[in-house]
């Protein structure tokens, strides 16, 4: 689930499980609201993202480069460091600022990921 929020210079996206394959039909429609919002700051919640693939990796990219190319910063945070590997194999890591003071809220973060999902 993706949920957006507007201040008057900033736009969040906060992001809740799979950012992958199996959510891109959404992507689209929340990108188009994200442009349509052209606020200079778009600041990405990943704190209770529990997995991102390159499908995930490539919506994010996607909206850092339109607001980019309209002079603004796209900022990640609460971003596991899976997720900024897969964001860095896809050599656009440089697009985002990286808020490496948020800390997640206890409360409201997910169990941390399993490196290796046990089977049964």
């Amino acid at each position: 689930m993706i949920e957006i929020a507007t201040s008057p210079a900033t736009t969040t996206l906060v992001i809740t499980g799979d950012l992958d394959l199996v959510e891109r039909d959404q992507f689209p429609e929340i990108a188009a609201r994200v442009v349509g919002l052209r606020r200079q700051l778009l600041v990405i919640d990943m704190c209770r993202v529990t997995f991102m693939d390159s499908t995930g990796a490539a919506f994010l990219i996607s909206l850092a480069d339109s607001g980019r190319k309209r002079g603004g910063a796209t900022v990640l945070r609460g971003c596991d460091d899976r997720d900024l590997f897969v964001l860095e194999v896809c050599g656009a890591l440089d697009l985002f600022r990286i808020d490496s003071e948020h800390h997640c809220s206890s409360a409201t973060t997910t169990p941390p990921r399993d490196e290796f999902p046990q089977s049964s």
